[in-house]
């Protein structure tokens, strides 16, 4: 008995020195590092990705398969052996075949440029007897295809319209044509056609993955860019075309946002407002960042920023599924205010203790899809998913272009096999009917319902809706009516250029849901690794706050953000109304900058005593700074629970280094949206007020918002 012992305990201490840690480096062939690169051991859903340095750490057994991905990238495996270090070089994915093109007008070049880049250069159109510019590229960039499709009319006849492609992007995405720039703005074939190719200063050809580097993603198809003689006359009628095309290709919309002013404390003492638990704004911003383009300001939602981030407040120890903290500190851009936070915490329920899952995956697989960025990187994000899923979880594919249909029927999460099959073959093309595609996702949700389970459709498009019901309102009466089949909707948009974040963000409101935006498998494996249960799983609905400011204490308030969520106070206590919902292990935070009675401030102005309102005494409640309200419903639930905190004046809890760091982000989102309120303050300040919050920080999060500060910087 006792060898049989001993012979049990050297195997389990050999088992156990079996597991290391794993660290190394992910680049790309240039040796430049790839952050958000995925690792995962392979046949579990274990798993890491690379910081901003490309940089990885993974616990594994000896014998571990490690499986790295990056979008654009060939998949690589390497086996855990006795070393704890394996970097990795990644190869670019010649099914894709990234070309890119250097702008005119550019400075900056890099090693990898150099290697890659080819100048067409003047005289070779000038000894051309060919009119064209687009067939002059053919026989002089390798590995061009011109591909002929309608007739069009121009000014010497009868010509066709060629459509540029580059070798090597056999498409799996429908749409190849390559991206034209001339003189600096994006442009179409048809004008670039009809530019003399005696005015022609040259063309840069720069073929490899170093298109990422300059354009991001919207290189991935290829990009010719075409530098004139400025000092022809004749060309500037193109020219001003060129830039109304430009306006064209670049058709974002955003809701337009009215920042939120103070109000007095005496005239409106109650502050209503749906909570936000999206963060599409952070990762949207973080995407415009990156690429080098400007911020526009209805793009940036302060309070989905804020909530990009976790803060460390406590778990709920009582029956209601959140908890509720309240601090208050001075304002870091103002020192005549002060600044009130109050967070809310999710329940954290354990993945293999969520509730059986009936999931719809909506996918967009219209033309406008096209794109490594888009439909490319929605199918990984979608495998990273289908690892997470148990056998009690069910999966069906809806897709829609100009029509609608089912790819796969339900099947059990413990067939990833087949579903990742079914995403494989996904091809983009066509116009987008995305209202029948929502018509036809309710009804495989409905049909499949699971009683006291997770009933929810995915929805991941760019939100390009031009077939049937598409308007945001058409939208918005659609989901307002399918929401009562206990379904919910969880929306997320990819890409960019046309990309409609007023429409996905209606969507996901009025569908009892929450509203992502992916721009890298980083930002995925956040989605539905790290936050699995916040995403897909509500612990809560139609949660409103309204919070009651005592005016013996306050004199003006006024809420950072959540301008599209705020809601008329009568609203508060009516369960008809729609509001937001709450995931497991979500936090909410909601910032007010308040001036307190008596102290001086630059943003109120006199106002003239009045006759028959008086405030009462107050002497009972001196303490009190405010009261905060909560209403919820159970996910199932028809009638709201509330939920009452008094914050008084002396007793605030302060966790400063959160503080720090909600607040440092608040300050870049009004920077970004040119709020009156910011104190001409700088991103100096913005990384000071960051770096004092920045903690522990052990995915890395903030430090990446540090880095894009400073990339502004």
């Amino acid at each position: 008995m006792k060898t049989l012992t001993f012979i049990l305990l050297l195997v389990t201490t050999f088992s156990i020195a079996q597991e290391k840690t794993i660290s190394g480096t992910v680049v790309d062939e240039t040796n430049m590092p790839l952050p958000g690169a995925t690792v995962v051991i392979k046949g579990t859903t274990m798993g890491a990705s690379t910081d901003f340095d490309g940089l990885y750490s993974i616990k594994a057994n000896l014998g571990d398969v490690l499986v790295f991905s990056y979008v654009g990238y060939t998949d690589q495996e390497n086996t855990v052996g006795v070393s704890t270090t394996i970097n990795v070089s990644m190869q670019a994915d010649n099914s894709l075949d990234e070309v890119v093109v250097a702008g005119y007008g550019i400075k900056r070049s890099s090693r990898r440029d150099r290697k890659s880049k080819r100048l067409v250069r003047a005289s070779q159109y000038q000894k051309s007897t060919n009119p064209n510019v687009v067939q002059n590229l053919a026989g002089k960039v390798s590995g061009l295809q011109i591909s002929n499709s309608r007739i069009i009319r121009v000014k010497n006849g009868a010509n066709k319209n060629e459509n540029i492609i580059l070798r090597g992007n056999r498409s799996l995405t429908g749409t190849n044509n390559s991206l034209i720039i001339v003189d600096g703005v994006i442009s179409s074939e048809e004008t670039l056609r009809k530019i003399d190719p005696k005015n022609i200063k040259g063309v840069n050809v720069l073929k490899g993955t170093s298109g990422s580097a300059l354009y991001g993603s919207s290189a991935s198809n290829g990009v010719i860019v075409v530098s004139t003689k400025h000092n022809h006359k004749k060309l500037k009628k193109e020219l001003d075309s060129l830039i109304n095309n430009y306006k064209n290709v670049n058709d974002e919309s955003y809701g337009e946002i009215q920042e939120n002013n103070f109000e007095r404390t005496n005239f409106s003492p109650l502050s209503t407002f749906s909570i936000d638990v999206d963060k599409a704004s952070y990762s949207n911003v973080r995407r415009m960042i990156n690429n080098g383009q400007k911020v526009l300001p209805d793009a940036v939602k302060i309070e989905e920023f804020i909530n990009y981030f976790g803060y460390n407040y406590p778990q709920p120890i009582n029956e209601h599924p959140f908890s509720i903290t309240t601090e208050m500190n001075p304002t870091p851009w103002n020192a005549q205010t002060r600044l009130v936070r109050i967070g809310l915490q999710g329940k954290t329920i354990a993945q293999d203790e969520l509730p059986a899952s009936n999931l719809v995956f909506l996918i967009d697989v219209s033309g406008s899809m096209s794109g490594t960025n888009k439909l490319g990187l929605l199918k990984k994000a979608f495998k990273f998913l289908t690892n997470q899923l148990r056998e009690k979880d069910t999966v069906s594919i809806v897709v829609y272009a100009g029509a609608a249909g089912v790819v796969l029927e339900p099947t059990s999460g413990t067939d990833k096999q087949k579903i990742i099959e079914a995403l494989n073959k996904l091809e983009s093309g066509g116009s987008t009917a995305g209202g029948e595609g929502i018509e036809l996702a309710y009804k495989i949700a409905q049909e499949n319902f699971v009683k006291k389970g997770n009933n929810r459709i995915i929805l991941a498009t760019d939100g390009d809706f031009n077939v049937g019901a598409s308007s945001d309102k058409d939208m918005e009466k659609l989901i307002e009516e399918k929401r009562k089949s206990g379904v919910f909707l969880t929306c997320l948009g990819f890409g960019y250029g046309n990309y409609k974040d007023s429409k996905l963000e209606t969507l996901a409101d009025k569908g009892n849901g929450n509203h992502g935006y992916i721009d890298n498998m980083q930002e995925a494996q956040k989605m539905f690794g790290k936050e699995f249960g916040g995403t897909l799983h509500t612990i809560a609905k139609d949660v409103k706050i309204q919070v009651e400011f005592n005016p013996a204490i306050v004199e003006a308030y006024r809420l950072v953000g959540y301008e599209n969520r705020l809601l008329i106070d009568e609203d508060f206590i009516d369960d008809t109304k729609d509001a937001g919902e709450l995931g497991s292990g979500h936090t909410v935070t909601a910032l007010y900058e308040i001036i307190l009675k008596g102290a001086e401030s630059d943003y109120l102005n006199a106002i003239p005593e009045l006759k028959y309102t008086k405030p009462s005494s107050l002497n009972s409640f001196s303490k009190e700074l405010l009261t905060v309200k909560f209403r919820y419903k159970k996910p199932d639930g028809k009638k709201s629970i509330e939920i009452v905190k008094i914050a008084e004046n002396e007793n605030m809890i302060h966790n400063k280094k959160d503080f720090n760091f909600s607040a440092a982000v608040a300050l870049l989102g009004m920077q970004l949206r040119n709020s009156k309120y910011t104190s001409k303050t700088n991103f100096n300040d913005v990384i000071s007020l960051a770096e004092k919050g920045r903690g522990s920080d052990k995915d890395g999060y903030r430090a990446e918002f540090i880095r894009l500060v400073k990339t502004l910087q």
